[in-house]
């Protein structure tokens, strides 16, 4: 537990600021490297560990200009080059972006900017070597979920990249945790309730997403063995096991319930009133990126799986397209394959399968004479709309890289970055409109990837996936069994696995709105290092998974911690929100965000108040066609 951190991760936990003057630009890297040499390469960032997502070296050049008005970037080169289009943003909205407009453009020339050091935005991959065997895991977004459902723009994309999505219905082991008898659990910690306790019972319905195996514990059982008082096992017991419909007299009972937090649901119909129920129930709503108190009851019972479905009088929940459409990287699989087809010199073949365990080549992103080329580490720091003579409109764009200024040229751009930066950006659009954008908060996120040399302890103690109340990480999970291509997941416990662990920062219980609750965790987020976040995940899982021999010191082969300040999409709530019928209204504060400014569009998930992979294509699509 007290073993020191390595070098390594100390230089890309912590010095990644300097990564960009240390590194030779993408394009002067050796065409000869060998995907081995690349895998240990810090220019290859889907191996490098420590502090990712929003990483340093990626942030600071934003907040210079957002948060202290910073104009002055040095002396500005000369302008580069004219494009057809330039998109600012590389993730899945931006990529999508260029992908259409390559379609409908096939001759044109397109720079894509990002201030990361890799591609995808959100869908990111992390690689892990342990013991010679590479492991993979997602850096944030997870899954394409229920693809049936999906629109003809989206699903004409996956069929442009050969992306069946059937596939899944084998590629993903359904069968693992029940073959292994691993089912849902939930762990008290020992700094808050005095010992580490692990109760083999799915209290946050974790079943619901993930095939777990059946728990034999009864509800009265598993509330015996929680370190909660004699008064709080009664009123989770009651919360557990109660059958009848306590809100009878409601006649439109999700409307009602959309209206009432979950919090007040409890105490109202319930009557809970003991703090040791609350505190476990608090931050279990998980990924809403808020506590009880401010996530409404419907959202809680049906998104988040909370216990209390019988008790609002609900009939059973229709059943759901399985929750398995998953590349072993997540989404970064999509982001993957639409660079590589539009940047064929990355990466060879084609295929899906070949994919997943390809090594790209990132020095071939910005090549001089490529039709598409992917500029990263580079930070925008003004996009204006200037009149031409004789001839259209044009766009310049200039941006930060490597600590020098730049600009660049184009007929047309797509801004595919997060809303809330594009009114510094372009402050030339209308004062409403730049309102209207700001008001798009995401929900800060921490996505931490543990790779451990074997998976016995989970074994022995039965348990696939945990909810952790109270604990640094509100869960924990053994990744999705996903074999694909040439990739195999683990087969027994004695190999390597990544155990995937989330925590949505905010202040909790203080009053304040979702976009004040995720302003503070944002800034929890940036000022907590690598070194507290480790040892935070080695306290934890040391305490959850001891009593099945875990040893972190031994059994933790490398930790990737995912830091998205700027998460997920704002998704309106009638706490703090007009909500109207329809989810496009043009009084929306996303509709009169995303109003196209000349040669100027917007395309990303903010556009559709909605954080989904889906939304993320449409609005790409959007956006291009406003072109023309």
């Amino acid at each position: 537990m007290n073993r020191p951190i390595t070098r390594r991760d100390l230089l890309q936990g912590m010095a990644l600021a300097t990564t960009g003057l240390a590194m030779p630009p993408l394009h002067t890297a050796s065409a000869a490297q060998s995907p081995a040499h690349l895998l240990h390469n810090p220019s290859y960032p889907p191996a490098l560990d420590g502090l990712r997502g929003n990483h340093q070296g990626s942030f600071e050049v934003s907040h210079g200009l957002a948060r202290y008005g910073q104009t002055d970037w040095g002396d500005i080169s000369p302008i580069d080059d004219v494009y057809d289009l330039i998109i600012v943003g590389a993730g899945i909205s931006g990529l999508s972006a260029a992908h259409f407009y390559a379609a409908k453009h096939p001759h044109a020339r397109i720079l894509i900017l990002d201030n990361h050091d890799d591609f995808g935005g959100h869908a990111k991959r992390n690689e892990f070597d342990v013991n010679g065997r590479k492991i993979l895991g997602y850096g944030g977004a997870q899954t394409m979920q229920e693809p049936s459902g999906y629109s003809e723009i989206v699903k004409g994309l996956l069929e442009d990249l050969d992306i069946d999505v059937s596939v899944f219905d084998s590629a993903y082991d359904q069968h693992f945790y029940r073959r292994h008898k691993l089912a849902g659990g939930v762990y008290f910690d020992r700094k808050r309730w005095g010992k580490d306790t692990l109760v083999n019972y799915d209290l946050s319905d974790l079943k619901s997403y993930i095939p777990l195996d059946t728990s034999k514990r009864s509800a009265k059982k598993a509330v015996d063995e929680m370190p909660i008082s004699v008064d709080a096992k009664r009123q989770m017991l009651f919360l557990l096991e109660n059958n009848k419909d306590l809100i009878p007299t409601i006649s439109d009972k999700w409307d009602y319930l959309r209206a009432l937090s979950y919090r007040d649901f409890l105490v109202k119909h319930l009557g809970i009133t003991e703090p040791d129920v609350f505190a476990v129930l608090q931050d279990l709503a998980g990924d809403s990126g808020v506590g009880i108190e401010t996530i409404n009851t419907a959202s809680a019972l049906w998104y988040a799986g909370l216990p209390g479905w019988k008790s609002a009088g609900l009939p059973e929940p229709e059943s759901e397209e399985a929750y398995i459409h998953h590349f072993p990287d997540g989404n970064a699989s999509v982001a993957r394959q639409l660079v590589r087809r539009m940047i064929p010199a990355v990466a060879s073949g084609r295929s899906m399968k070949s994919l997943v365990t390809a090594t790209f080549d990132y020095s071939k992103l910005d090549q001089e004479d490529a039709p598409v080329k992917l500029r990263l580490n580079s930070s925008v720091v003004n996009v204006e709309r200037k009149a031409a003579k004789m001839s259209r409109e044009n766009v310049t764009v200039r941006y930060v890289r490597h600590g020098k200024s730049y600009a660049v040229r184009s007929h047309a751009c797509v801004l595919a970055c997060n809303n809330s930066m594009i009114p510094y950006l372009c402050p030339q659009l209308p004062e409403k409109q730049r309102q209207a954008l700001a008001s798009q908060v995401k929900s800060p996120i921490l996505y931490t990837n543990v790779a451990l040399t074997n998976w016995r302890a989970w074994k022995n103690l039965g348990i696939g996936a945990v909810a952790c109340p109270t604990s640094y990480h509100i869960n924990a999970m053994i990744d999705f069994p996903v074999s694909y291509g040439d990739y195999r997941f683990a087969s027994n416990p004695d190999e390597p696995v990544i155990v995937h662990m989330e925590r949505f920062p905010h202040l909790s219980n203080a009053g304040l709105s979702v976009r004040e609750q995720y302003r503070q965790g944002r800034r929890e987020l940036l000022s907590t290092s690598f070194e507290t976040i480790e040892r935070n995940v080695r306290l934890q899982l040391q305490g959850l998974l001891g009593a099945g021999g875990f040893n972190a010191a031994n059994d933790i082969a490398g930790i990737t911690v995912n830091r998205w300040a700027h998460g997920y999409a704002y998704y309106y709530n009638a706490f703090d929100d007009e909500i109207y019928d329809d989810d496009d209204d043009e009084r929306y504060p996303h509709m009169i965000a995303r109003k196209p400014f000349g040669p100027i569009t917007i395309a990303n998930a903010d556009s559709a108040a909605n954080a989904m992979l889906e939304s993320a294509v449409e609005q790409a699509y959007r956006a291009v066609n406003e072109l023309g």
